[in-house]
């Protein structure tokens, strides 16, 4: 079955970066939009990135400019570099398909803090 599995978070200050990377299994990876969701506490999970089979890439208003999505389809593997980030991008980060289906991995913790 299709397994999605997040890394890469942690603690960063303010103006920090982090590479978030999922790999992703059980399924014809290439073929799909695959996107980054983040959830806050108390907020609804929100798509903050995608990218097409095709390397085409949209972004939220909110990262657009210091978040750049990526995907190696050798790796399975779909990444999100975030630069100059912000306390407000503090959340859990998931990554699925776009659109997504019902399954979720476990998420990567994205805390930005001084």
């Amino acid at each position: 079955q299709v397994q999605l599995v997040e890394s890469g978070g942690g603690l960063v200050q303010p103006g920090g970066s982090l590479r978030l990377s999922c790999v992703v299994s059980g399924t014809t990876f290439r073929i799909f939009t695959m996107g980054w969701y983040r959830q806050a506490p108390g907020n609804q999970r929100e798509l903050v990135a995608r990218i097409t089979s095709g390397g085409s890439t949209n972004y939220a208003d909110s990262v657009k400019g210091r978040f750049t999505i990526s995907r190696d389809g050798a790796k399975n593997t779909v990444y999100l570099q975030m630069n100059s980030l912000k306390r407000e991008d503090t959340a859990t980060y998931y990554c699925n398909f776009e659109p997504s289906i019902g399954y979720w991995g476990q998420g990567t913790q994205v805390t930005v803090s001084s």
